[in-house]
């Protein structure tokens, strides 16, 4: 319903969603996985069978995108280790291989994966959530913090951002329930009895995946950062975007990631 304009670029490709329950043979409806708990189980072998993905997690679960033509090679990679639905008219209703089987085509084996630059600002992120009802409490500053906040400077010699600080800013409203991501200087602008966070009240750094926009036909972007932090059981939470990829780690944590990560990118040398 967007009406058409020079400023908005569209992705060609349709994707569709995919959430992974935590007891895998399971129907949907039990407590939903992080992206590091899925990084072997589903983001791995898809990286495997060359299908590109998209991450984005939220304040209650997390969501894979596959492009929709992907598909019959997501059912047949997936099916020997997950039991897989599909929701039709709000029900859903298993998937088996032979659904798909005509579209299926053998992938080809992937090409090494370029193994992209990561960069951590200094910014402290804040992972939030607010309850439906009380949104238009905070709807005038959402839009002011959307639409009208200043971003940080443009190194004019350079073209690029000062990633010493960088804005970003997500929000998120899926079937009812809204996650905000924002870091901890603009959330003090927001009524603080109004925006909920974890017990902890933990604070995330960041890493940003790419030294210039990724696209979405290179697969095996998320496994890169997902796997090595899985295997060091740290917890992230990943959001990919139109150009770039974006990992929010605890703060204390964010040392020991960024050495994992370079450790990556030394061995794929």
């Amino acid at each position: 319903e967007l009406p058409p304009s020079e400023f908005m670029q569209v992705a060609d490709s349709t994707w569709l969603v995919l959430s992974v329950v935590s007891n895998g043979r399971e129907p949907p409806g039990c407590q939903a996985t992080g992206v590091t708990k899925i990084a072997r189980s589903v983001i791995a072998p898809l990286a495997e069978h060359h299908v590109s993905v998209l991450m984005l997690s939220t304040y209650q679960t997390d969501f894979i995108l596959v492009r929709e033509r992907d598909l019959p090679v997501v059912i047949h990679t997936l099916a020997g280790e997950f039991d897989i639905y599909k929701e039709e008219s709000g029900e859903c209703v298993p998937v088996t291989c032979d659904d798909v089987s005509n579209g299926f085509l053998k992938p080809k084996p992937p090409a090494s994966p370029t193994l992209h630059p990561v960069q951590s600002p200094q910014t402290r992120f804040c992972v939030l959530t607010v309850a439906p009802d009380t949104l238009p409490a905070i709807a005038t500053m959402l839009i002011d913090v959307l639409f009208y906040s200043h971003s940080p400077s443009w190194d004019a010699a350079t073209g690029s951002q000062d990633l010493d600080s960088i804005t970003f800013f997500s929000f998120s409203l899926i079937e009812g329930y809204i996650s905000i991501v924002m870091d901890a200087e603009t959330q003090k602008r927001f009524p603080s009895d109004l925006l909920l966070t974890s017990s902890t009240g933990e604070l995330w750094r960041m890493v940003r995946i790419g030294g210039q926009p990724l696209g979405f036909d290179e697969c095996g972007i998320v496994a890169q950062i997902a796997e090595p932090l899985a295997a060091a059981d740290i917890s992230a939470y990943y959001i990919s975007t139109f150009n770039f990829d974006h990992a929010l780690v605890p703060e204390e944590g964010i040392a020991e990631v960024i050495q994992l990560l370079q450790q990556r990118q030394e061995g794929g040398r």
